[in-house]
C-alpha cells in the first residue's frame, strides 16, 4: 500500500459505523449543541404560585438569620416546580417550604446530569466494526450519570452510586433521598436541610461530581442564588440589621464582636466537621 493513501476496508467500515449511527441523529450531538429537547420542557418559575420547578430554594430561619443572614432554610424542586424540603426528624415536607416562602432561589441545569455520550468520545478510540455498532446501539440508552442500575454508571464517581443510590430521572433522584432521609433525625449541626439537597445533588451526580456537602451547597445559594423580589432582601437582612442596632445601642461595640465571633464560629463549624469529621455528618 501506496504511503499517504487510506485503506478501502477503513473507508467501508467508517461509512457503515455513519451509516448505522445516522438513524440516531441527537444522539452524537456535541454538548455544545444540544439545546435540551430531549428532555421534558420545564414550566415557567412563579414565585406567586411557589413554582420553581428544578431549583435550589432558600429561606431565612427565624433566630438563628437575625444574628447570622447567610444561614438560611434550603430545599430542591421537582420537575413541576413542587419544593422538598427536609423540615424535621423523618419528614420531609412536599409543597410546603418550611419558615416561609423562598427568598432566592436558583434553577439547576438539568443537562449537567442527562449527557448523551459523544460518538467522538468512543468510536475513535475502537477498532473492529462489530465493537463500533456496538457502541452506535449503546449510545440510545447509555445517559450519565441516571442508568437504570449501577452496573450502567459510567461516570468517574461510578464507586460511589453504591453508596448514594442511583436514579432514572430527577424526580426520581429527589423521591430517593426523601425516602433515605424519612428515617434520619434532624439535627441543625449535623444532619440538616442542606444534607438533603446535598444528596439528591450527589445522587444525581449534578456537574459530575459526587462530592456534594452542606457547605458547597449553601455557597452555590448564596453566591449564585437570585432573589425573587425585593421584599425577599428586605425579609432576609431588616431583622439582622435591627438587632444588630439593638445590641450596639443596649451592650456596645462588644455586642458586634460577639456577633462576629457567633458567625465565625458557626463558619469554622461546618467546614470543619464536613471535610475533617465526615462520621458525623450525616
Amino acid at each position: 500500500m501506496s504511503r499517504g493513501r487510506v485503506p478501502f476496508m477503513d473507508l467501508k467500515r467508517a461509512y457503515d459505523v455513519e451509516q448505522a449511527c445516522s438513524i440516531m441523529p441527537n444522539t452524537f450531538q456535541d454538548d455544545d449543541d444540544d439545546d435540551g429537547d430531549d428532555l421534558w420542557p420545564l414550566g415557567e418559575i412563579d414565585p406567586k404560585k411557589l413554582k420553581f420547578p428544578c431549583c435550589i430554594v432558600w429561606t431565612p430561619l427565624p433566630v438563628v438569620s437575625w444574628l447570622a443572614p447567610f444561614i438560611g432554610h434550603v430545599g430542591l424542586c421537582r420537575e413541576d416546580g413542587v419544593i422538598l424540603d427536609f423540615a424535621g426528624s423523618n419528614f420531609i415536607s412536599v409543597d410546603d417550604f418550611a419558615f416561609g416562602p423562598p427568598a432566592r432561589y436558583l434553577q439547576l441545569d438539568r443537562k449537567q446530569v442527562l449527557k448523551l455520550y459523544s460518538s467522538s468520545n468512543f468510536v475513535s478510540v475502537l477498532m473492529s466494526l462489530s465493537e463500533q455498532l456496538f457502541v452506535c446501539v449503546c449510545l440510545i440508552w447509555l445517559q450519565c450519570c441516571m442508568p437504570p442500575n449501577l452496573g450502567g454508571h459510567t461516570c468517574k464517581y461510578g464507586y460511589k452510586h453504591t453508596e448514594f443510590g442511583t436514579s432514572v430521572t430527577w424526580d426520581d433522584a429527589l423521591s430517593a433521598s426523601a425516602r433515605s432521609c424519612e428515617h434520619k433525625t434532624y439535627n441543625l449541626f449535623t444532619c440538616n436541610c442542606h444534607s438533603f439537597v446535598a444528596n439528591c445533588l450527589n445522587r444525581l451526580c449534578y456537574g459530575g461530581s459526587m462530592e456534594w456537602k452542606m457547605v458547597n451547597v449553601a455557597v452555590l445559594i448564596l453566591t449564585r442564588g437570585k432573589w425573587v423580589s425585593a421584599s425577599s432582601v428586605v425579609r432576609s437582612f431588616l431583622p439582622c440589621a435591627v438587632v444588630t442596632c439593638l445590641g450596639v445601642l443596649l451592650v456596645g461595640w462588644p455586642f458586634l464582636i460577639g456577633l462576629f465571633s457567633f458567625s465565625m464560629l458557626l463558619v469554622a463549624w461546618f467546614i470543619i466537621a464536613t471535610y475533617c469529621f465526615k462520621n458525623i455528618m450525616s
